[in-house]
């Protein structure tokens, strides 16, 4: 049987993700440590631990 990846999380989607205009470009604000971003980049993790789906509706919803 073939070794499949883990999917891993899709930072376009995660709340942490966001414009930085220093970089002028999206990065992560969340402060991954050399170990942890490492291991995320390589794929020896199933996903990001601090991935949190942005819903940017999610307040409006409850407005209704």
């Amino acid at each position: 049987m073939k070794n499949a990846k883990p999917p891993v999380s899709n930072c376009e989607t995660c709340e942490f993700y966001d414009w930085d205009e220093y970089l002028d470009a999206y990065v992560c604000i969340q402060n991954l440590d050399q170990d942890e971003r490492g291991q995320y980049l390589l794929g020896e993790t199933r996903g990001c631990p601090y991935y949190r789906y942005h819903d940017e509706y999610a307040t409006v919803r409850k407005q209704n």
